[in-house]
């Protein structure tokens, strides 16, 4: 069973992914409840962090019913990195996350994330900063390289265990492919198999149902996974794989219940969390994928996205149970 640090992962654990405006705490709650292992928050901007910034503090909010849990942070100036870390280290999560991997202009520019992979020596020298800066366990989570023509995540994962690295994830693309086209596992399985490789490696990228991760898990090798795009609005895929791998069977489909119940707390944590303004808000991304799939579904989905009171949404989401109550999900 893999571990890092202190922390004891089951077999083949399950990880959600760090997703930009995604993995929130009541998010997060929600992949708890349904199997997720080990979770992160969002990426945290370093410099955001020693600015104080609002936005940035209040992603370091983290829950005992969500551990174990890591908190992610980039950003490409070593004392920044430092400063960051030792933030991050004040409110005690399981774990300290580098993003070396997030292919968005915006932060590739800054010198941070994936744009940290056509600098190995950068790399290095900002990972060892957040290893200076806090008593917990690092990771990194990171891309094969910049482009096909230099994947590089063989020596990057040699670099980074020797200064100390407790884990790496991979997500098995370029910052080139940004989240198109296949990715590729045989360069991390390649990664797991260098004899030289202690700690554990996480495989990330296109895992979207339980008959591709029992393939994979059999095929690759690795640790365990990670799973991002696949859990928005449905984060029975973690307990779906589990089943799938102990019996070879699928679970049932989640009914139009399961999906109310579950948009319904995911708004109820948003609201108790941000506030029920914003809770509001910034719930309206995620009805379109609990409710993925159902026909005639546009005028109430037009409803969940503009209604403005948490007793009309409840009241909203009421009405969709009792029309759609004898749906079948196939």
């Amino acid at each position: 069973m893999p571990k890092i640090g202190n922390i004891e992962l089951p077999d083949f654990p399950l990880l959600l992914a760090p997703m930009e405006d995604v993995s929130d705490p009541p998010f997060r709650r929600l992949c708890k409840l349904h199997g997720a292992d080990l979770m992160y928050s969002e990426f945290i901007s370093s410099e955001g962090l020693i600015r104080d910034a609002m936005k940035s503090k209040m992603k370091l909010d983290i829950f005992d019913y969500e551990r174990p849990v890591g908190i992610q942070i980039f950003g490409g100036d070593e004392e920044a990195m430092e400063m960051s870390s030792r933030i991050v280290d004040a409110v005690q999560p399981d774990l300290v996350d580098i993003n070396f991997g997030c292919p968005v202009k915006k932060v590739v520019c800054k010198g941070a994330g994936a744009g940290v992979l056509k600098d190995v020596d950068l790399m290095v020298r900002l990972t060892k900063a957040v290893i200076k800066g806090t008593n917990l366990p690092v990771t990194v989570k990171t891309r094969l390289g910049w482009d096909e023509n230099s994947i590089n995540i063989d020596e990057v994962a040699e670099r980074l265990q020797d200064i100390g690295v407790q884990a790496l994830t991979v997500h098995a693309r370029t910052r080139a492919q940004m989240y198109k086209g296949h990715s590729d596992w045989s360069h991390i399985a390649r990664v797991k198999n260098n004899p030289r490789i202690t700690m554990p490696i996480f495989g990330n990228g296109d895992i979207d149902s339980p008959e591709k991760a029992l393939e994979y898990k059999n095929k690759f090798g690795l640790d365990g996974m990670m799973i991002g795009r696949a859990a928005i609005g449905y984060p029975w895929i973690f307990n779906e794989i589990k089943h799938y791998f102990q019996t070879g069977e699928h679970l049932p489909q989640p009914t139009m219940s399961d999906r109310i119940e579950a948009a319904r707390n995911h708004l109820t944590w948003s609201m108790d969390w941000k506030g029920e303004r914003v809770g509001i808000v910034e719930m309206r991304r995620h009805y379109t994928n609990y409710f993925k799939g159902i026909p005639n579904f546009k005028e109430h989905r037009l409803k969940l996205v503009t209604l403005e009171s948490a007793e009309e949404l409840y009241k909203s989401l009421n009405e969709i149970q009792q029309v759609y109550s004898g749906f079948q999900f196939v």
